[in-house]
C-alpha cells in the first residue's frame, strides 16, 4: 500500500516464530498471519525472520513470502499503519544488503541486522570492520536498519556503547539497536545520548519517522529502560503473553510522570522478569510448545533444532513462574 506512513515508535515488538507444517516443514501461512494479528490486538508489533523466527533456516524466497503474507493480512484486517520489521542479517555484507532490498520490495518497513558469527575470530575485536558492516548496510538499504546486538547468536561479537553511539551519529539510516546482550548499563549509556532532544537535531535521521530507538532484547528490565529513557523491547516473551508485556511497558512509561503507579509497575516487572528467565531457557522450541498449549498452534522448529520434550514442556507449563504470568495474561486479555 503506497503512501502509508508507518512510524517506528517506542513500544513492544515481538520476534514471531516461523510456523511450519508438521508433515513437510513448509511455511504455515495461516498460523503465521493469525499469530501476527493476535499480537497486534494486544498492542505488540511484529518482527519477522529474527532469531525466534529461525531466520537461519529460511531461504530468501521464504523470507519474502512471510513479509508479503503478513503485510496482506494486516492490511486486510485494517492495520495498514502497523509496520513490519524484517530480519535481513546474513553471512556477508553483500547478501545482507541484497536481503534488505528484497525485504523492502516485499513490504517490510524496517530491517534488523545481526552480523554473522562465522568469522567472529577475525571480526569480534576489529572495530573498523564492525563499524563498516552496519555503516555500509545502512547506507545501501532502502529501509531504515536496526542494529541487532546478540553475542550469543553472533559468535560472541558484542558491540560496546561507544561503538553503537558512533554508528548512531554517523549513519542516518540506522533506526535503533536491540540489546539482546542484556546489558542494562549499556542501554543506559546509549539512551543518555540518543534520547536527548539535541541528538535528533544534531544527527537527524534519513527517515524522519524512524528515530534511533534503544530496545531491550528481554523483558526483565523494561521498567529500568523506561526510567532511563529507553524505548521498550523486542522480546520473544511477547509471543506468549502480549497483553502482559505491553501493559508492563505502558505502566512503566506512566511511572515516569506518575510515581503513584510505580509499585504496580515494580510488581508486574517482577512477574514478567521471573517468567522471562524461566521461559527463555527453553528457547524457540519452548516458546512454540507454550503457544501450542495456549492457542493450539506452535509446532516444532525446523530440523536440526529438536522440539521440546513432552516432560520438559509439562514442567515448563506447570512452573510457578509460567503459571503466574499466564494468570496475569488471562486477566488482562479478558479470559480469566
Amino acid at each position: 500500500m503506497t503512501g502509508v506512513v508507518r512510524p517506528l515508535v517506542p513500544g513492544i515488538y515481538a520476534p514471531l516464530p516461523t510456523f511450519f507444517k508438521a508433515d513437510s516443514e513448509d511455511l504455515d501461512i495461516q498460523f503465521q498471519t493469525a499469530h501476527a494479528i493476535r499480537l497486534i490486538k494486544a498492542g505488540v508489533k511484529p518482527l519477522l525472520s529474527g532469531t525466534m523466527g529461525e531466520a537461519h533456516h529460511l531461504s530468501h524466497d521464504e523470507r519474502v513470502t512471510l513479509i508479503k503474507a503478513v503485510r496482506t493480512a494486516l492490511d486486510e484486517a485494517g492495520y495498514t499503519d502497523v509496520p513490519i520489521i524484517a530480519g535481513t542479517g546474513s553471512g556477508s555484507t553483500r547478501e545482507t544488503i541484497q536481503l534488505s532490498k528484497e525485504a523492502a520490495e516485499a513490504g517490510a518497513d524496517y530491517s534488523i541486522v545481526i552480523l554473522s558469527g562465522y568469522f567472529a575470530g577475525a571480526l569480534a575485536n576489529n572495530r573498523k570492520a564492525l563499524k563498516a558492516f552496519w555503516s555500509e548496510v545502512a547506507e545501501q538499504s532502502p529501509i531504515p536498519v536496526i542494529i541487532y546486538n546478540y553475542p550469543g547468536a553472533a559468535g560472541g561479537i558484542d558491540l560496546d556503547s561507544d561503538l553503537i553511539v558512533d554508528l548512531a551519529e554517523s549513519s542516518p539510516n540506522l533506526a535503533g539497536v536491540k540489546l539482546t546482550c542484556g546489558n542494562v548499563g549499556k542501554l543506559t549509556r546509549i539512551s543518555a545520548t540518543v534520547s536527548e532532544p539535541s541528538f535528533a537535531q544534531t544527527h537527524p535521521r534519513k527517515n524522519p519517522h524512524a528515530p534511533f530507538l534503544v530496545l531491550g532484547g528481554f523483558t526483565d528490565f523494561i521498567l529500568t529502560s523506561s526510567i532511563v529513557n529507553g524505548h521498550g523491547a523486542i522480546t520473544g516473551l511477547a509471543n506468549v503473553a502480549p497483553f502482559t508485556v505491553y501493559k508492563l511497558f505502558e505502566i512503566s512509561e506512566k511511572a515516569k510522570v506518575d510515581p503513584s503507579v510505580l509499585p504496580d509497575a515494580q510488581r508486574l516487572q517482577g512477574i514478567v522478569a521471573r517468567a522471562d528467565f524461566t521461559i527463555a531457557k527453553a528457547g524457540i522450541a519452548g516458546t512454540k510448545g507454550l503457544l501450542e498449549k495456549l492457542y493450539g498452534y506452535g509446532g516444532s522448529p525446523r530440523k536440526p533444532l529438536p522440539p521440546i520434550e513432552p516432560d520438559a514442556l509439562t514442567a515448563l507449563w506447570e512452573h510457578p513462574h509460567t503459571q503466574e504470568l499466564i494468570a496475569v495474561e488471562r486477566e488482562l486479555s479478558g479470559k480469566a
